[in-house]
C-alpha cells in the first residue's frame, strides 16, 4: 500500500524536533527522506535476485547529518556547485556571498538549505506518495539577494520513479540554482568502491575547470577524451588517465552539457553489473555535474559503520552550470519577481536480469 510513514529522527541542539519520513511504493520500493536539509537519507532497492539493498551513502541518525559531511543526499541551495570569488553582479549589483571552497561559495554557502530545517507535509499525488518540503529563504542570506520561497516535492511512482519538482519564487531579483547530492553505490555495500558501475552520460560536451574546479567558460567537446561516456563505460576505465582536466578534479567533477531540446530528458544511465541495479536519471535541467567521490577520505563513518573513503560513491547533481552568475554565455539562472523557476530531476530505478 502507497503511504508515507513519519517518525521522530532526532532533534536539533535548539530542540527542535526532526522527522524521517519514508515512502513506499507498491513494489516495495522504500525511500526515506528528512526535513533537516530535505535530504535522501536511504533508497532501498533490489537486486536481480530481489535481494533489497540501500543505494545512497548517509548516516544512521541525525548527529550524522548534523556534523561535517559531504552533502549526503541534501537538497542544494540557493546555488548549487561553485561562484567564482564568491561574488557575483545582477543588475549592476556586485553580490559578495560567503566564502566556504577557497576563493569560491559551494552549495549556497557556510550555511546552505541542505542546514536548514523544512517545513514538511505529506501531499495527494496521482503518481504515488508525496512529501512536500517548503523554505523561506530572507533576503540577504549568505549574501543573496530577495526572499525566496522554495518548495520541493518528492513522489515515489509504482514503476519506481522517484520525481523531485523544485520550485521558487522570489521579491527581488535573484539566481537561483537547485539540485540533490545523493551518493549512490548501486552495490549495496557502500563501503566497496564504484570504479566497475558502467555510465553513460548523454552529453556531447562538457565545461572544463580550471585549478580551483570553476568552469572556464569553455565548452568543449568530450570525443577523444576520458569525458566521452556517450557510450556505455566503466567508470574507472579513464578515471586515471594523464590529463589535467582529471587531475584538477582529482578524478571526475565535472559539469556535463547534456543533449536535450526541451521537457524531461534522460541524462544519465547507470549499471552495477554484478547487482544489476540500474539507475536513470531524467531531468529539465542543462547540465549534470558527475561527480565520483573523490574527496571522500575514509575519515567518514556511515551507517552500520560503513567506511567511506575515496570513489565509494558517485553523484549526478543535475543542474543548472556552475557560475553561471558570471559566465553570461552559460544558461542564465537569473530569477526575477512574478516569474516561478520550475525544474524537474526524476530517478528511475530497475533491474538487467
Amino acid at each position: 500500500m502507497n503511504k508515507i510513514n513519519k517518525r521522530d529522527f532526532g532533534s536539533l541542539p535548539s530542540g527542535e524536533a526532526i522527522h524521517l519520513y519514508t515512502l513506499r511504493n507498491a513494489s516495495g520500493l522504500e525511500v526515506a527522506i528528512t526535513n533537516y536539509g530535505g535530504r535522501i537519507v536511504s533508497i532501498q532497492t533490489p537486486d536481480r535476485e530481489g535481494k533489497l539493498a540501500d543505494i545512497v551513502l548517509g548516516f544512521d541518525d541525525l548527529a550524522g547529518y548534523t556534523g561535517k559531511n559531504p552533502y549526503f543526499g541534501a537538497i542544494v541551495g540557493r546555488y548549487a556547485n561553485r561562484i567564482a570569488n564568491a561574488e557575483f553582479r545582477l543588475d549592476g549589483v556586485r553580490y559578495k556571498l560567503s566564502r566556504n571552497n577557497g576563493s569560491s561559495s559551494l552549495h549556497g554557502g557556510a550555511v546552505g538549505f541542505d542546514r536548514k530545517v523544512w517545513d514538511a507535509k505529506e501531499i495527494s499525488s496521482s503518481g504515488g506518495p508525496a512529501l512536500e518540503l517548503t523554505y523561506r529563504s530572507q533576503d540577504g542570506e549568505e549574501g543573496y539577494p530577495g526572499t525566496l520561497n522554495v518548495t520541493v516535492v518528492y513522489s515515489l511512482s509504482d514503476d519506481n520513479q522517484l520525481r523531485i519538482d523544485f520550485e521558487g519564487t522570489t521579491d527581488r531579483s535573484t539566481v537561483l540554482n537547485l539540485t540533490n547530492h545523493s551518493y549512490f553505490n548501486l552495490s549495496g555495500n557502500a563501503g566497496s568502491r564504484i570504479e566497475d558501475h558502467v555510465a553513460t552520460i548523454h552529453a556531447a560536451e562538457f565545461t572544463p575547470v580550471s585549478q580551483d574546479v570553476v568552469p572556464t567558460g569553455e565548452l568543449r567537446s568530450v570525443a577523444d577524451t576520458p569525458f566521452d561516456f556517450r557510450k556505455p563505460t566503466p567508470i574507472g576505465a579513464r578515471i586515471n588517465a594523464a590529463d589535467q582536466q582529471l587531475q584538477y578534479g582529482e578524478g571526475y567533477d565535472h559539469n556535463f552539457v547534456l543533449n536535450r531540446t526541451g521537457g524531461t530528458a534522460l541524462a544519465a544511465h547507470v549499471i552495477h553489473p554484478g547487482s544489476g541495479r540500474v539507475l536513470e536519471v531524467l531531468t529539465t535541467q542543462p547540465g549534470v555535474q558527475f561527480y565520483t567521490g573523490n574527496h571522500l577520505d575514509g575519515n567518514v563513518k556511515g551507517k552500520g559503520g560503513a567506511v567511506y573513503g575515496p570513489r565509494s560513491a558517485f553523484c549526478l547533481e543535475t543542474q543548472h552550470f556552475p557560475n553561471s552568475p558570471n559566465q553570461p554565455n552559460f544558461p542564465t539562472t537569473e530569477l526575477k519577481p512574478g516569474e516561478r523557476y520550475h525544474e524537474t530531476t526524476i530517478f528511475k530505478f530497475s533491474v538487467a536480469r
